[in-house]
């Protein structure tokens, strides 16, 4: 991808978060985020659709970035499955804790449809059984995967988070790969 396409894709990420800081996301204008990133609204629109938009791709760029610094591979579709798990639990822990607003907001619509878009990619690659909708079958594993890990975070006294991946991997690959065989 072109460097100034990433340099302008990172400043409006930036402004989004330095935002965030400041206000709820629900009252931060595109005009703001433009403004914030010394680029002009048209510019914006060049890149993203609207700011539910910027937002899922700064999660996603988050999601990728945490679990590229925890050296998590995907070795084969099962190990895939246990480390997007893991990356999930890392995330929720990681998003949660930090100070700013968006440690608050519901991180459903913007973590799910990136988990929903590596399934997606790893079903395209390996295929699906006859008659299975594989998108469908990837927002299933996602919508899954997602919910246990908030349950598991959301419970006090909580097993390591490597654990829970495995129990994910162990509940969720039955669904995933059963359906697409």
């Amino acid at each position: 991808m072109d460097p100034r396409i990433l340099r302008t894709r990172r400043m409006l990420m930036g402004s989004l978060v330095r935002l965030l800081k400041k206000k709820e996301f629900e009252d931060i204008s595109i005009q703001e985020i433009a403004d914030d990133a010394t680029l002009n609204r048209a510019t914006f629109y060049l890149h993203y659709p609207d700011k539910n938009a910027l937002l899922q791709a700064m999660t996603e760029v988050r999601f990728r970035d945490l679990i590229q610094r925890r050296s998590i591979t995907f070795r084969d579709c099962h190990g895939a499955l246990r480390a997007i798990a893991l990356g999930v639990c890392d995330y929720l822990v990681e998003s949660t804790g930090c100070p700013t607003q968006l440690a608050r907001m519901s991180l459903e619509g913007s973590i799910i449809p990136v988990v929903e878009g590596m399934f997606k990619e790893g079903l395209a690659l390996h295929g699906t059984g006859p008659g299975i909708d594989a998108a469908l079958l990837a927002t299933t594993a996602a919508w899954a995967v997602f919910g246990a890990a908030r349950r598991w975070f959301q419970t006090p006294n909580r097993v390591p988070a490597e654990e829970m991946a495995a129990k994910i991997e162990t509940m969720v690959s039955t669904v995933l790969f059963g359906a697409s065989q």
